[in-house]
């Protein structure tokens, strides 16, 4: 077997071993990447030479038999929303094009102390606003089981590479199913935490109420194992919450006893495509078959999840994004044109005496640089954020959507009275075609119907490959209680271990053939 084909778990036991080398593993990736990322696009940026050297040093240390971390030699690639020290961090958006972090990230430092290398920053919708990755300034990724269609967003890039085996491991962000959607499409295990699990200081903040990180993965082993790296309390986040971090990695292989999982009665309704249902309904029957319980529960406001979501989401991405004005932050545009433009105007509203409704050139200067570093999806949301906060709509919209939000958790706390985990659909549909939701913003909004409401809940989800319908990936959903990562592992494990969904990969070699 390839080292690409390999789960991180057993990369490092090929180093204990001595069978293998991170520098060759890190090599096998790497070429990996040059051979087939023309064609899939999911990196912005590969640092070859650095990831060779980070992976040298470590050879080195192991074999002086010095400590090494709990990642020691494996590569892993970083969704373009995380500030790394140095390096460029664009979150897919051309207003911040030259920006160089000048610091670490919290998870960046756990990464760095657990030895992992960095082999590059994924691609991503632009300040991780989409469900397709169709909103990066830069490039759309292709889902590696088909170029030609859409890997999920907004972590679409850590998705892909994970499933194009060009990193064992990648860090994605979920804000509305931003990790879990692109893993269920593209075919691989992706966990979003307990809002407060991971830190979110470094990570650039699109909605900070509904922002976490997480980790992208093969298998639900691999995922325990990176989840354990970056989960814990950090200071310099108010709202990280200060609870012990358990040994995902040494309890993820425990089968769950007695389990309750809950489907959710509204989840399979009209909308559903018939072979994602069959699918999940299948994974249902391997968990029963494994001595699981199903109970019927209920999430009865779960239908106003997306209209909450894109009230509250917006509202607070307007607030966040206000920073990137040129001045501040970001892109400016080029003042001396501008300045001539400006000039150019004012002449002919003085001709008509209008020259009152003229911009200073402070607020042109702010306006202008705003218009040319934001992209469409950024610039809808903004507004419809400013719109929900202003005088006199602050009540009708965003109140009214944090009082549903209210209910939506107490939905799930409900549900969770009855039943250990949730058990569902990741998206209605498997991968649609590149720009077929394009001109559809709402349609596109749709796509997160079974995940936004984790988010504004604030409990963990994780989505696992479950079966294909037209050689596509289908996710299965699990979500959990709040902090309740451990079981959501277990659960994950438990159905990996009956089946070998997680274990097929794509042709690329058909797929990305003139790259190949």
């Amino acid at each position: 077997m390839s080292l690409v084909d390999r789960t991180a778990i057993e990369l490092l036991d090929l180093m204990a071993q001595g069978a293998a080398t991170s520098v060759e593993i890190t090599t096998a990736y790497l070429d990996q990447i040059e051979r087939y990322d023309g064609a899939v696009k999911s990196y912005l940026r590969v640092d070859r030479a650095g990831a060779l050297e980070q992976a040298e040093r470590i050879d080195e240390r192991r074999k002086l038999r010095q400590p090494l971390g709990k990642l020691a030699g494996l590569p892993i690639a970083i969704k373009d929303v995380i500030c790394a020290q140095g390096e460029l961090t664009t979150c897919g958006s051309k207003i911040l094009k030259d920006f160089r972090a000048p610091y670490d990230a919290a998870i960046i430092r756990r990464l760095r102390h657990a030895d992992a290398v960095f082999v590059g920053r994924t691609n991503m919708d632009e300040f991780a606003m989409g469900g397709s990755t169709e909103n990066s300034a830069y490039q759309t990724t292709g889902n590696p089981w088909d170029l030609s269609r859409i890997p999920g967003g907004s972590s679409g890039g850590a998705a892909a590479c994970v499933a194009a085996r060009m990193a064992p491991l990648s860090i994605g962000t979920d804000t509305g199913g931003s990790i879990r959607q692109p893993a269920g499409l593209c075919g691989v295990t992706g966990l979003k935490p307990t809002y407060g699990r991971v830190s979110r200081f470094g990570l650039v903040a699109f909605a900070s109420s509904l922002d976490q990180i997480g980790p992208l993965a093969k298998t639900a082993e691999d995922c325990a194992l990176l989840l354990e790296v970056i989960a814990g309390h950090d200071p310099a986040d108010s709202t990280s919450v200060d609870r012990p971090v358990p040994a995902y990695s040494q309890s993820v292989r425990q089968p769950l006893a007695g389990l309750r999982l809950g489907l959710v009665r509204e989840h399979f309704a009209e909308g559903l495509d018939s072979e994602v249902e069959s699918a999940v309904r299948e994974a249902i029957r391997v968990y029963e078959s494994l001595g699981a319980k199903v109970v019927d529960v209920s999430l009865p406001h779960g239908k106003y999840g997306v209209a909450t979501y894109y009230v509250i989401a917006p509202s607070e991405a307007s607030s966040n994004l206000a920073r990137y004005d040129g001045v501040h932050y970001g892109h400016r545009t080029d003042l001396a044109r501008m300045n001539q433009e400006l000039a150019a105007e004012r002449a002919a509203l003085e001709k008509q005496g209008a020259v009152a409704d003229l911009d200073t050139p402070l607020v042109r200067m702010y306006r202008q640089s705003r218009a040319e570093g934001f992209g469409a999806e950024v610039k809808r949301r903004i507004m419809l954020g400013t719109y929900a906060l202003s005088a006199g709509y602050y009540d009708a919209y965003y109140l009214k959507a944090l009082k549903v939000r209210r209910l939506i958790r107490r939905d799930y706390d409900e549900a969770f009275a009855q039943c250990d985990l949730i058990a569902g659909p990741v998206t209605a549909a498997p991968a649609f075609k590149i720009g077929e939701k394009s001109d559809d913003p709402l349609s596109m909004y749709l796509v997160d119907l079974y995940t936004v409401s984790a988010n504004l809940a604030g409990v963990g989800g994780i989505s696992i490959p479950c079966g294909f319908t037209a050689g596509l990936p289908v996710g299965l959903q699990l979500q959990a209680p709040p902090f309740e990562e451990e079981r959501l592992l277990r659960a994950a494990h438990m159905f990996q271990a009956a089946t070998n969904w997680h274990q097929r990969f794509p042709d690329l070699a058909q797929t990305a053939g003139a790259h190949a």
